[in-house]
């Protein structure tokens, strides 16, 4: 142990440290680690954020009743923390939260609970409306429920490039969405293969490319409305210009609904308008088309 703890002493955070060890699987190295931390500075939002991690990897390792016990400990941390603050006054205590929570639904999932995990989420996104973790709440009640249903609106008041129509406009014709965000290098990295897949789908799928306002340009330096829609038109020119007639509805509502806390985020809706696939992060070329042919 003494030497993983000096083989990780560069790492920056508990969180780091943590992170690292439980995802090898060394539960009581992190437990240590979390241990001296928290006697020496108390439980504070750096601590909840590292348990959450333990949740996570316990869970990604189907441990489900370590992953279980995690969670529920960055939770109680979590509230507690929350009687003297908002969740977002510290950015570490909305992350720290939201994995409590969806490690609990997905493991509620994972023993076969699904119905009262969808049942849950739902409490805590009507808890937490308004919040930075809604789009993550969300992310995982589409995770269990989205697909087979018919797909959200898209409908937006504002818009990049050519006006979008409503969905019903597509039916008979497969449309792949791509949530993507002007910062998001993922997302530039996804469009290399959509581009292909709009040559090779022309007129039998239809794109559509949802984004959002985060309230920021580049740099990270804080812009109005307006100025944050000239630049993301700068970026989808600069970056994604087979996309230059795709079009672009401009809504932080539809990223709520569609819970797309991470981007990118791909969903595939059917001729009939029902989502078949709903898939946050990126994905292969072959992936891709596996699923656009098995609705062609």
């Amino acid at each position: 142990m003494i030497a993983i703890c000096a083989a990780l002493s560069a790492q920056t955070s508990l969180t780091d440290q943590v992170r690292v060890l439980a995802s090898r699987g060394d539960f009581a190295g992190a437990d240590q680690l979390a241990t001296t931390y928290r006697a020496r500075l108390g439980m504070d939002a750096e601590y909840a954020l590292a348990v959450s991690w333990e949740g996570r990897n316990a869970l990604a390792l189907k441990q489900y009743d370590r992953a279980e016990t995690y969670a529920d400990r960055a939770r109680d941390v979590s509230l507690e923390l929350l009687k003297k603050r908002s969740l977002d006054a510290d950015s570490k205590l909305p992350l720290a939260l939201g994995a409590s929570i969806e490690v609990h639904a997905q493991v509620m999932a994972a023993r076969g609970e699904v119905s009262s995990a969808v049942g849950f989420l739902q409490g805590e996104r009507r808890k937490y409306a308004g919040t930075s973790i809604v789009e993550r709440i969300s992310k995982n009640i589409n995770l269990l429920s989205l697909e087979g249903k018919p797909a959200p609106s898209l409908d937006a008041a504002e818009w990049i490039g050519t006006k979008p129509p409503g969905l019903a406009s597509y039916r008979g014709k497969p449309v792949l969405v791509f949530f993507w965000a002007h910062w998001c290098s993922d997302c530039k990295a996804q469009m290399p293969i959509l581009a292909k897949l709009q040559t090779r789908y022309a007129n039998r799928v239809q794109l559509l490319a949802p984004t959002r306002y985060y309230g920021y340009v580049e740099g990270g330096v804080d812009a109005g409305k307006a100025a944050e829609k000239t630049y993301i038109q700068q970026v989808r020119d600069r970056y994604y210009p087979t996309m230059a007639s795709t079009p672009i509805p401009l809504s932080n509502t539809i990223f709520e609904t569609y819970g797309c806390s991470s981007t990118p985020t791909l969903a595939l809706i059917d001729k009939q308008g029902i989502v078949r696939w709903y898939h946050p992060g990126n994905a292969t070329e072959a992936e891709l088309v596996q699923k656009i042919e098995a609705l062609l």
